[in-house]
């Protein structure tokens, strides 16, 4: 519930959030990593990769992204004629703050020749420089279809590159960005874990460090993670990523013990804390005022399409 100072009463967020969206012919996709409110109230969740699909395939005449701003750019640079709101234009991501576009653009120019594949954890602006777009969900596929003659360059996860390296065999120049969530996660709290529920399996998001996804039972994507879960014949899991993703998990699989991944401090580091700035409440007020919304310009967009449609069409 939400009071509105103007008339003192109480406004029930979920029911004016509906009310909304068929008043505005808006489509709400909201990632995993939300709040669970949010997730709930969503037309689709999913990863990078599925929201990306539903934002190109949506009939909606606006779109409400309940994510972090490189998302909202996708979403817009899919759909230049729409309105795209973002409940709170502050949420980004340490993962596209470590890759300025200037610095990527030198990157580039030092090493002619090279594939540049970036991970969608970026800026329209690096999109915009970069030939293929990838997802943690198809980059593996992705980099197979690049002939072996061609030398890669991959940004800005270095450690989903290490991880991509590895499971593709193809050597690749890495950009050494890293994700803040993805890089608290303690092995030694984990151990002391497994030593607590030594049959729990311990699932992992590539974007974490080499150390943690070497000790992993499974590792993939939030999407690959979900079905994991779901589908796996185990009861007990200690999951290393966002923790947002529980709530899902918890939706498709009811019976089984899910045990977030502890940071190595005692603070809430598992969590993405641009990811969680959007709240029901920004979410009711950006749909109420059509603001935020998430502006780029006719050229980049045209440029940042292009690398966004290849990954498309090889996923």
């Amino acid at each position: 519930m939400l009071l509105n100072s103007d008339t003192d009463v109480q406004v029930n967020l979920e029911e004016e959030i509906l009310k909304l969206k068929k008043d505005l012919n808006a489509v709400i996709l909201a990632h995993y990593y939300q709040q669970s409110e949010i997730q709930d109230i969503a037309d689709h969740t999913g990863d990078s990769l599925e929201l990306a699909r539903r934002a190109k395939d949506t009939k909606a005449e606006v779109i409400v992204f309940a994510g972090v701003h490189f998302m909202a750019e996708t979403a817009k640079i899919l759909n230049p004629d729409k309105l795209v709101l973002l409940p709170d234009l502050e949420a980004g991501c340490s993962l596209a703050d470590s890759c300025p576009a200037p610095l990527f653009k030198a990157f580039r120019e030092q090493h002619p020749g090279h594939t540049a594949i970036t991970y969608i954890n970026c800026t329209a602006e690096v999109k915009a420089l970069s030939d293929i777009i990838c997802t943690s969900s198809n980059a593996e596929k992705i980099i197979r279809q690049i002939p072996e003659s061609r030398p890669i360059l991959f940004a800005p996860d270095k450690n989903l590159g290490k991880y991509l390296m590895k499971k593709t065999g193809r050597e690749m120049l890495l950009w050494e960005g890293t994700c803040i969530v993805h890089e608290t996660f303690s092995e030694r709290k984990i151990l002391d874990l497994q030593t607590m529920h030594p049959d729990a399996k311990l699932i992992a998001h590539p974007e974490c460090e080499e150390m943690l996804l070497n000790r992993a039972d499974f590792i993939g994507s939030t999407s690959k993670l979900l079905s994991f879960v779901k589908e796996d014949s185990g009861n007990e899991y200690i999951v290393a990523t966002e923790s947002g993703i529980l709530h899902q998990m918890k939706k498709i699989a009811p019976g089984k013990t899910l045990i977030a991944a502890p940071p190595e401090s005692n603070c809430n580091c598992n969590e993405c804390p641009y990811m969680k700035l959007n709240t029901m409440e920004k979410l009711y007020n950006c749909m109420r005022d059509r603001s935020p919304s998430v502006e780029l310009s006719t050229e980049l967009m045209n440029k940042a399409l292009l690398p966004i449609e290849k990954m498309l069409s090889m996923s």
